[in-house]
């Protein structure tokens, strides 16, 4: 499973742990030195949500949960980009997706 998000486009980073000795001259010291610098990878936090689009449509989406926390998609249709509520859809039977299912086939009408 790739780790980047469908929306926002995180992805894993690389960076380094810095290992320092010595103590801060604020604390009476002559300094922190750095001793070693080791890679090290920075993953995002990103979950499978199945998410209920605008057209009724069921779609599996990797998303930060920046995203998920926002509950805003954005989404890139051809040349237009939509945005639209996240709303979860769960499977089995469930009021609040059915319930979703309505509103949107109301709204085609």
């Amino acid at each position: 499973m790739s780790r980047v998000c469908d929306v926002t486009g995180r992805r894993t980073r690389i960076g380094h742990q810095v290992k320092r000795r010595g103590l801060a001259k604020k604390d009476g010291g002559v300094g922190r030195r750095v001793t070693g610098r080791s890679k090290r990878t920075f993953k995002p936090n990103i979950q499978p949500v199945r998410v209920l689009t605008p057209d009724g449509q069921v779609v599996t989406l990797k998303l930060s949960t920046k995203v998920i926390k926002r509950g805003i998609i954005t989404l890139k249709k051809g040349d237009k980009s939509v945005s639209y509520p996240l709303v979860k859809a769960v499977r089995g039977r469930n009021r609040a997706f059915s319930k979703a299912q309505k509103v949107t086939k109301a709204q085609k009408a």
